[in-house]
């Protein structure tokens, strides 16, 4: 080799190395803004139903609450829709339920080892809470199970009507593998007969049931957490005298029409004695836009009120 061209090379080989030297630097500094970034995945589109978050995965950006999109408190990323989760499976006796009488539904929990589960924590002074709908979100209940000491569940269901229903277990496994995780599952059943389907009720911030109005305020967006406050009237004058149910004054549930993916709405407010309301402070976030409806449960006077609207989630 020529000493003229030995230079060359040295320079050549010196740019190369600067070049490298930069685009590592670079690649270090986009991992860091992924790292800083990664909750602000902003599909609509709710993950699928078997999926789980991993704990400790959730980056939101600072002053941006609720724009980590991995998961909804309470359901662990799961839209509810699916029958098993982390490991945890549902699985129920009857496909078919029959129509126009009480039916007692029967159902078990595995965990990762293939185990029947038996050990739960209690949510809201409950081990195990079910919901029922109908495709067309009518028909609406909510059950409090009891188990058999194999570990298995007894929900005991109202007569149903004709169609196509999801029936929903949502619990939290006290020990193993998920312990402290809540988690959703649900399967679906069919009531035989002639079914007639019902159009959905506009969307509207306010509902009437026994004599009580009911207004939600809040304009919720999808998978952002946004706090939502619920007032309760009666007659015109707030109501005052809401009693304790289920440690709160208002139980929420929500479901996606169309999908019926399910959400529920975590209380904020302080329980104290037997004069709760008027109005009562939830924490919302919903999986995805579109039209929920929400059924909202209280009590007074030692009966339990249930009241329903459609609430548009942008």
């Amino acid at each position: 080799m020529s000493s003229s061209r030995l230079p060359r090379r040295l320079a050549l080989a010196a740019a190369a190395t600067a070049a490298l030297l930069t685009a590592a630097l670079t690649a270090c500094g986009s991992s860091g803004m992924d790292h800083d970034m990664s909750g602000m995945n902003h599909g609509t589109t709710s993950a699928p139903a078997s999926a789980s978050a991993t704990p400790g995965s959730e980056h939101s950006m600072p002053g941006m609450p609720g724009m980590d999109h991995s998961s909804t408190p309470g359901m662990e990323g799961s839209s509810g829709l699916s029958d098993n989760q982390a490991g945890y499976r549902l699985t129920t006796r009857d496909t078919t339920v029959p129509a126009g009488k009480q039916a007692d539904y029967a159902f078990t929990i595995t965990g990762p080892d293939g185990k029947q589960v038996t050990d739960f924590a209690v949510e809201q002074t409950k081990q195990m809470h079910s919901y029922a709908i109908r495709s067309d979100l009518t028909g609406f209940q909510h059950l409090h199970p009891t188990m058999a000491t194999d570990g298995t569940w007894t929900a005991p269901l109202a007569a149903l009507t004709p169609g196509t229903w999801r029936l929903y277990t949502s619990f939290t496994p006290n020990s193993g593998d998920g312990k402290g995780n809540s988690l959703v599952l649900s399967r679906t059943v069919t009531v035989d007969g002639a079914a007639s389907t019902e159009q959905l009720p506009a969307a509207s911030a306010t509902a009437e049931v026994d004599g009580y109005t009911v207004t939600v305020k809040g304009s919720p967006m999808a998978n952002m957490a946004h706090e939502m406050t619920v007032s309760i009237a009666k007659d015109g004058k707030p109501v005052t005298d809401l009693q304790p149910y289920l440690d709160t004054y208002a139980h929420l549930t929500a479901f996606h029409a169309g999908d019926l993916a399910f959400a529920h709405l975590h209380p904020e407010t302080t329980v104290n004695g037997d004069h709760g309301g008027p109005d009562l402070t939830f924490h919302a976030e919903f999986p995805q836009s579109g039209d929920w409806r929400l059924f909202l449960q209280f009590q007074t006077a030692g009966q339990l009120h249930t009241a329903a609207l459609t609430l548009k989630v942008s």
